[in-house]
């Protein structure tokens, strides 16, 4: 999964884009997965628990899950991972080129 987000992070750089990263992990292993997978887009940690104040928030209910939000803070698509992923940014952008 990793490898995909920097690939858009990357392509996408110049672009109205950015991935938010969250984690239910322990707070050291959320710092060791930052580090060792060199994730450089903003990540929250969210009190070491499934159920934390944000992920509570927002109904996570399994890990991960993967919300695509246009630029009205609307959530358009969840749970698109690969290619699909790639197509719902590109079409939200699009849009966005339109208004």
């Amino acid at each position: 999964m990793y490898p995909h987000e920097r690939s858009l992070v990357e392509r996408l750089k110049d672009k109205p884009f950015t991935i938010l990263g969250g984690s239910s992990d322990t707070d050291e292993k959320y710092k060791k997965a930052i580090k060792e997978n060199n994730i450089t887009w903003p990540s929250f940690w969210d009190g070491g628990k499934t159920g934390g104040p944000i992920a509570k928030a927002w109904a996570v209910r399994g890990w991960p899950t993967i919300y695509v939000i246009d630029a009205k803070g609307v959530i358009r698509y969840k749970n698109t991972r690969g290619k699909a992923m790639d197509e719902a940014v590109d079409a939200l952008l699009k849009e966005m080129e339109g208004e």
